[in-house]
């Protein structure tokens, strides 16, 4: 009998040996925070303000031409055939809905545009997160972004600065 207490005792302890030389290293790294420092990730958002103000003036210039046109047309609406007004009345409804389609491609394209351009950047991160914590000998790499389910990582390595440097800036 205490033989077998003893053997157990051999086995948990050499069972529990075994667990903490199989540890996992493991890391943490603020994701938005590094997409947001890319050089890509600022060009990418010049790019497309300077795309927005494009579309923004064009459909302002609508807006300016079809407030002109409704004024017009309301300045002359007692001098005109009811038919008249209504033919009127009809231009500038279907001028409203060219305004809202311009308005719905311009968001169409720069989701289009948001989403093409950010692949690259996205897989560019991932890879230098890889590679470092390759060279690091990490298994396992969490995000300490905010709402990224990560909660405790005070004490964990965070690789930031290290992926900084892989990425060159």
């Amino acid at each position: 009998m205490k033989h077998l207490k003893a053997l157990l005792l051999v086995a948990i302890f050499t069972i529990g040996l075994g667990g903490v030389a199989n540890a996992q290293k493991t890391a943490h790294i603020n994701t938005d925070k590094l997409l947001s420092e890319m050089p890509e990730t600022k060009a990418l958002k010049s790019e497309l303000e300077k795309l927005q103000k494009t579309y923004r003036s064009d459909i302002e210039s609508m807006f300016k031409q079809l407030e002109a046109k409704v004024k017009k047309y309301e300045a002359e609406g007692k001098s005109q055939t009811q038919e008249t007004n209504q033919k009127r009345a009809i231009e500038v409804q279907k001028d409203r809905q060219k305004i809202g389609q311009a308005e719905q491609a311009m968001n169409q394209e720069m989701s289009k545009k948001y989403q093409e351009k950010t692949a690259p950047i996205l897989k560019k991160a991932e890879e230098a997160i890889k590679a470092v914590a390759a060279a690091k000998g990490i298994v396992y790499v969490f995000d300490a972004a905010p709402g990224k389910g990560l909660i405790v990582f005070e004490k964990g390595e965070d690789i930031y600065n290290a992926v900084k440097a892989k990425l060159g800036f």
